[in-house]
């Protein structure tokens, strides 16, 4: 199909986009502005779900359920939406290593992973959420951490920490005391301290800070660890996903949509420091957590591709979650990569 053809179809009034809490690229794009820059220039409005007052929008941030958005973030979501059925198409893919612990504090006497063995580590709940990625994420790190130790799940005592708290909060919500959200893991430091729990399991610059705050031993760490089956988590890989309308009616706007995302990838080694600040910005954590979190080479892991590795790895962490009963069906993972959008941005760039 020629360009101008792709143009005489179907324009949208607006796109929406939504980014979780994290060092991705279209974090950085949107901060720099250039993601609204390169819809405005077609006439067309881009709008955050995140930020929408309207909770059925912002709902869209895990079910992907509206036409003309994309998304960057944890790859849960967009797991659970492709398993149900939501006709989305994987983009791209960023890969940021990041810190994942299972923790404790020293008075528990759980000075290794084999030490878990017969003691109590809290998984959260949220049953009022329609994919609850955090229990999902937790039980991951924490199966994880006891297969590098030679243990199973079987071997400890898993204890749920329940909350009927929304994770998505919207941007009024008199509860976050002015900040944007709630950082994570209230409910597990209540319950160690409390002593009705023995470990628990931390990610990120949030967990960086979390372990910290409370003066933790880190018991077992695998975010970095070699096994990719290992380290595998809702954060690592982090896909870039549109629905099918975007990618099907207008692939060439998903095109001008990677090229803007891929441009972060050259900024953020010319910029290391400003690479810091704006993911710290964008999670809300100082960046001297984000450092510690992610390593100091995080400036050079802001790419977007499709890498198959990564691919084999996005189908691994599907396996587990089907297996836990986190998805509700099966799906071919190569069936869901959608590369057009990548080709085109590669032509684009070449003239």
């Amino acid at each position: 199909m020629t360009d101008a053809a792709l143009r005489n179809r179907t324009k949208p009034d607006a796109v929406w986009y939504t980014r979780c809490p994290a060092p991705t690229p279209l974090s950085i794009a949107a901060q720099l502005g250039w993601v609204e820059e390169t819809f405005v220039r077609h006439g067309i409005a881009v709008s955050s779900i995140r930020d929408s007052l309207d909770p059925a929008i912002r709902q869209s941030h895990f079910d992907h359920r509206l036409d003309w958005s994309f998304r960057q973030g944890g790859n849960i979501p967009p797991i659970w939406a492709r398993s149900g059925g939501r006709k989305t198409r994987l983009i791209g893919l960023t890969r940021t290593d990041e810190f994942q612990a299972v923790i404790t504090l020293p008075e528990t006497g759980i000075a290794s992973g084999a030490d878990l063995a017969g003691r109590k580590i809290g998984l959260p709940r949220r049953p009022g959420e329609i994919i609850d990625f955090q229990r999902a994420t937790s039980l991951k790190g924490i199966v994880s951490a006891l297969t590098v130790s030679g243990l199973a799940v079987a071997d400890v005592d898993l204890v749920d920490l329940v909350s009927d708290e929304p994770v998505l909060s919207g941007p009024d919500d008199g509860r976050l005391h002015g900040l944007r959200r709630r950082l994570p893991y209230g409910e597990e430091i209540a319950a160690l301290h409390r002593g009705l729990i023995d470990a628990f399991f931390v990610k990120g610059a949030e967990g960086v800070t979390v372990a910290n705050l409370i003066g933790a031993r880190i018991v077992v760490s695998t975010g970095f660890h070699p096994d990719p089956a290992i380290r595998i988590n809702n954060g690592t890989p982090r896909p870039l996903t549109v629905d099918a309308t975007f990618a099907d009616e207008r692939p060439d706007l998903v095109a001008e949509l990677v090229v803007a995302v891929q441009r972060v990838e050259e900024w953020a080694r010319d910029n290391p420091d400003e690479a810091v600040r704006f993911v710290a910005r964008e999670i809300g954590a100082s960046e001297e957590a984000v450092r510690a979190a992610n390593g100091a080479d995080l400036h050079r892991h802001l790419t977007l591709d499709l890498d198959p590795a990564e691919i084999g790895a996005i189908a691994h962490f599907r396996d587990f979650l089907l297996e836990w009963g986190f998805i509700p069906a099966h799906f071919n993972v190569d069936d869901w990569v959608d590369a057009r959008p990548l080709a085109l941005a590669r032509n684009h760039l070449a003239h």
